[in-house]
C-alpha cells in the first residue's frame, strides 16, 4: 500500500500533507490550540525533533508541524491518540445516546425473535406440505 503522505489528492480527510518544499518532511495542521498542544507535549516525549508555525487565515489560525518523513508512523500515532483524546461524542447528551442504544438493541432483538417465530412456522409449513404429498400417494 502506498504511503499516505505519498497520495496526490488531498480531500481533508486526515490532517497531514507533504511539505509544500521539502519531500523529506511531513506537515500536522491542527485546527485549535488545545490539540496543537498536545501534540508538542507528546512529541517532546518521544524525542521527536519538529519545526512548528502558524498560518493565519481569515477567521482563524492553524498550527503547523513540520516533522521529518522517518518518525512518520510515530507521528501519525500521536496524532490518532491526540484527535482520540479531544474527540468529541457524535450525540452529546449522555441520555439520547444511551437510549438511542437502547432502542437499537430492542429493535435488533426483536428483529432476532421475529426471525426465529418466521423459521418455526416455515417448517410446520413444509411438514405439512410433506404429509399432504404423502397421503396423495
Amino acid at each position: 500500500m502506498d504511503n499516505p503522505v505519498d497520495h496526490p489528492l488531498d480531500l481533508g480527510l486526515i490532517n497531514y500533507v507533504k511539505h509544500p518544499s521539502n519531500d523529506d518532511y511531513v506537515v500536522f495542521r491542527f485546527p485549535d490550540i488545545d490539540r496543537a498542544k498536545s501534540f508538542e507535549e507528546a512529541l517532546k516525549k518521544n524525542n521527536i525533533a519538529y519545526e512548528k508555525d502558524q498560518e493565519e487565515l481569515k477567521t482563524r489560525i492553524i498550527y503547523l508541524f513540520a516533522i521529518h518523513k522517518n518518525h512518520f508512523k510515530k507521528a501519525e500515532k500521536i496524532n490518532y491518540l491526540v484527535e482520540a483524546k479531544h474527540k468529541k461524542p457524535l450525540i452529546p447528551f449522555k441520555i439520547f445516546r444511551y437510549g438511542l442504544m437502547l432502542f437499537s438493541a430492542i429493535v435488533l432483538t426483536l428483529a432476532i425473535i421475529g426471525y426465529c417465530k418466521q423459521q418455526k412456522k416455515l417448517e410446520q409449513v413444509n411438514q405439512s406440505l410433506d404429509l399432504s404429498d404423502q397421503n396423495k400417494k
